[in-house]
C-alpha cells in the first residue's frame, strides 16, 4: 500500500505562501500520522539581476494590500520598496531551499520561514545572494558550502527538474496543495483563514 503523500506546492518569495503560513502550519500540526507532507519549489521567476519594472512593483504591492485585506493579522514592511532594489528573481531562494532541505526537513521549513521574515518583515532582498548566505548562516548551515553550492550547475539543474515535476502534478500557482494515494493525484483546497477547509478534504478522501 502506498504511504499518502501531500505535496505543498510553493516558492519561498511567494506572498500568498506566506500569507497562507498560519493555515498551512495548523493544517500540518492535524494531519493524520498516516499522511506524509513534501514540500515542491514552483519557481515563481528565474534568475535575473534587471531592476522590477514599475508596472511589476505597482502589482506586487497591490497584492501585499490584498492580502492584508483577505488574511487579517498578515504583516508587510512596506520599507522593502525604498531600502531595496527590487528584482523579479525567485529562482536563487528557491536553489537555497533545495540546498537546506539536504541537511533535513527542519533546515528546509526554518529556511522558508527565514526567507519570508527577511523579505516580508525585515525589508531584506532575498533575491540577493547575500542575503541568502546570511540566512543560511542564521539558522545553522555550513554558509561557506552552501555559497558553493547555490549558482551551481547541479543546484540549478535540480531546481529545473522539481519546478517540471510541479508542473507535472497540476502544480502551477501557488500555493497548491495535490494529494498522491491510492487512486493517484488530487488537487486539495485550501483557505487562508480556515485549516478546516483541507483537513475535511483530506479526510473525505483517506475515508
Amino acid at each position: 500500500m502506498t504511504e499518502p503523500t501531500l505535496y505543498y506546492v510553493h516558492d519561498p518569495m511567494c506572498s500568498w505562501c506566506y500569507a497562507l503560513r498560519p493555515v498551512w502550519t495548523q493544517i500540518q500540526q492535524q494531519l493524520p500520522a498516516s499522511i506524509r507532507v513534501q514540500y515542491v519549489l514552483g519557481g515563481l521567476a528565474p534568475d535575473s539581476d534587471l531592476p522590477m519594472p514599475p508596472e511589476t512593483r505597482e502589482y506586487v504591492q497591490g497584492q501585499w494590500h490584498k492580502i492584508i485585506q483577505t488574511v487579517p493579522g498578515t504583516e508587510f514592511n512596506f520599507d522593502f520598496w525604498e531600502k531595496c532594489q527590487p528584482r523579479r528573481s525567485t529562482y536563487p531562494a528557491c536553489r537555497a531551499v533545495l540546498l537546506a532541505r539536504e541537511q533535513g526537513s527542519a533546515y528546509e521549513t526554518a529556511l522558508i520561514h527565514a526567507i519570508q521574515d527577511a523579505y516580508y518583515r525585515q525589508a531584506r532582498n532575498p533575491s540577493d545572494s547575500a542575503t541568502l548566505y546570511e540566512l543560511a548562516q542564521q539558522i545553522g548551515l555550513d554558509a561557506d558550502a552552501f555559497a558553493a553550492k547555490l549558482h551551481s550547475d547541479t543546484s540549478r539543474k535540480a531546481l529545473l527538474a522539481e519546478i517540471r515535476f510541479a508542473r507535472s502534478i497540476g502544480g502551477n500557482s501557488f500555493p497548491s496543495l495535490f494529494l498522491q494515494g491510492e487512486t493517484g493525484m488530487v488537487a486539495i483546497p485550501h483557505h487562508y483563514n480556515d485549516a478546516e477547509i483541507t483537513l475535511s478534504a483530506l479526510a473525505r478522501l483517506m475515508d
